[in-house]
């Protein structure tokens, strides 16, 4: 009997040869016979599951915020029960950047979509409505956080918001190797120790366990 083939894994494996072909070669390189190539399948495999270039790139970027997602998941499971926003915010910004080998690889592959959405304008679209999901829920902490009495009540949500993403920016000094993943973490903590007020930081070992981790994971990277 012929062997039958998970569909859905077949795709999880091209997409996944298409960040390494982004991640080693660069966007430049990124073909559909590289990608077929880089997945060991021949061309019309691959166009039997994507008839081009832009839907196999799609699903390359949906599945690389389905996996982003997952990270991030598992991040505050490590956290328990009871999440300070602080450390849900902490999460969501180190699995934004490229401290580790998978959110490296996404972090490329991010890039990558984002050149490509300058030109094209359904990429754009797609880009810009989920950087926006993304916003919309770090401010939703930040203002909860503020009703909360987390953060001082003349904090300005709307700014605090802009500023926590710029910590994003990141990516390209730990990429150039401008800056080392290590003070990047450093740089993220002290931003959220002044972000937070001093008596309603996180004090329990879920905080310095999981920035001692994340360090280990920087350092290994």
């Amino acid at each position: 009997m012929p062997k039958q083939v998970d569909h859905h894994e077949r795709r999880e494996t091209i997409a996944r040869a298409l960040w390494r072909v982004v991640e080693q070669r660069g966007v430049v390189r990124l073909t559909m016979r590289e990608v077929a190539q880089e997945a060991g399948i021949s061309l019309g495999q691959l166009q039997h599951y994507f008839a081009s270039r832009e839907a196999m790139l799609s699903f390359a970027m949906d599945f690389a915020s389905e996996q982003a997602s997952s990270r991030v998941g598992r991040g505050l499971a490590e956290l328990g029960d009871q999440l300070h926003p602080r450390d849900v915010l902490r999460v969501m910004l180190t699995e934004m950047l490229p401290l580790h080998a998978d959110a490296r690889a996404t972090s490329r592959m991010s890039a990558a979509f984002v050149l490509e959405a300058l030109h094209n304008e359904r990429f754009h679209a797609r880009a810009r409505d989920g950087l926006l999901q993304g916003r919309a829920l770090i401010e939703q902490l930040v203002r909860q956080a503020i009703a909360d009495g987390r953060i001082a009540p003349d904090r300005d949500p709307v700014a605090e918001t802009n500023l926590l993403l710029a910590l994003t920016g990141f990516t390209t000094l730990i990429e150039l190797d401008v800056i080392e993943p290590r003070d990047v973490l450093t740089a993220i903590d002290q931003h959220l120790d002044r972000l937070f007020t001093a008596d309603d930081r996180p004090t329990g070992g879920g905080r310095s366990d999981a920035a001692g981790d994340e360090r280990s994971r920087a350092g290994a990277a």
